[in-house]
């Protein structure tokens, strides 16, 4: 009898074993087929995301995503089009909230969207999405929610420690040279109207009147301050402009104006003290842009 216990018990650890290997096995796929997830506390609640999100669909705040070098499969069309940032997306899809056929293709395990995009809902069922309403938060602090969205909330803090820092800075160094009352104006225009801003409303306006502390004319602060932004017609634009203007230029619209006598005559025209930026390349508050933005100031203001 003792003969024939020994085999039986060599065969029932053997199984034993085995099923022990085989369980250990679906672990390791489990973990695998599973990625670590944390909470993300959202604007509208707490949403499930992967810790470190591999496929990101970008339809809002792709910028700032790309700040991080977060890795987008999806951007979305406006974005894509602007100078800074096409060399990042080479061989990046350009999606809408509507192309959800595309967007299941493209397997997101996470998807960033605007508060007033359509299918919120259904862009959920595909994969975890967190949404953001333009100008909730500042434009810093934008940042640093990507970064605790990407698991890289201690490097979105670093970067905008540095970049106060340097911003801070430079704008001392302008208002020594031009004065701590001379006014800055942002003009843009397009076939029909002008545009001046207040000071949240990107084409470097955060860093002009935010970071660098430069003044703008009180007309434009009367009228664009709050709003962001005030409409004005060609025959009150001098009454908008400072002692600099930073003009943000489309390259495809006409820009006849700048030959009639009530643009030549506007002082800052004539005293040579106009800087011209690409509206294309400005339409942005993320670090790409306002490092680009800081730089020409810079250049700019001090003549470096």
């Amino acid at each position: 009898m003792k003969k024939l216990f020994i085999p039986f018990l060599l065969l029932f650890v053997l199984i034993l074993s085995a099923c022990g290997n085989n369980e250990k096995a679906n672990e390791n796929n489990d973990s695998k087929t599973k990625p670590e997830t944390i909470t993300y506390q959202s604007e509208t609640g707490p949403v499930e995301i992967p810790k470190n999100p591999k496929r990101i669909i970008a339809l809002s705040n792709g910028p700032n995503v790309l700040a991080l070098e977060g890795n987008i499969v999806g951007i979305d069309q406006w974005t894509n089009m602007n100078p800074l940032f096409q060399d990042r997306l080479k061989g990046v899809e350009v999606v809408s909230e509507d192309d959800l056929e595309k967007i299941i293709e493209l397997e997101p395990d996470l998807i960033i969207a605007g508060s007033e995009m359509k299918n919120i809902g259904k862009l959920n069922e595909i994969a975890p999405t967190v949404v953001f309403t333009w100008g909730k938060l500042d434009y810093l602090s934008q940042q640093i929610e990507i970064g605790k969205l990407l698991n890289k909330e201690k490097e979105a803090k670093e970067w905008v420690k540095d970049f106060e820092t340097r911003a801070e800075t430079a704008g001392n160094a302008i208002r020594a040279k031009i004065g701590e009352d001379a006014t800055v104006s942002v003009i843009e225009n397009d076939a029909k109207e002008f545009y001046v801003f207040g000071n949240n409303y990107a084409r470097g306006t955060e860093i002009l009147y935010q970071a660098m502390d430069l003044k703008m004319p009180e007309k434009v602060k009367e009228k664009a301050l709050k709003s962001g932004i005030y409409v004005l017609s060609s025959e009150v634009l001098p009454e908008y402009t400072g002692d600099y203007i930073i003009f943000s230029k489309n390259p495809d619209v006409v820009n006849s104006f700048v030959e009639t006598e009530t643009w030549k005559n506007i002082p800052a025209v004539k005293n040579d003290r106009i800087f011209e930026i690409n509206s294309k390349a400005s339409t942005y508050s993320d670090p790409i842009t306002l490092e680009h933005l800081l730089e020409f100031f810079e250049k700019s203001f001090l003549n470096k």
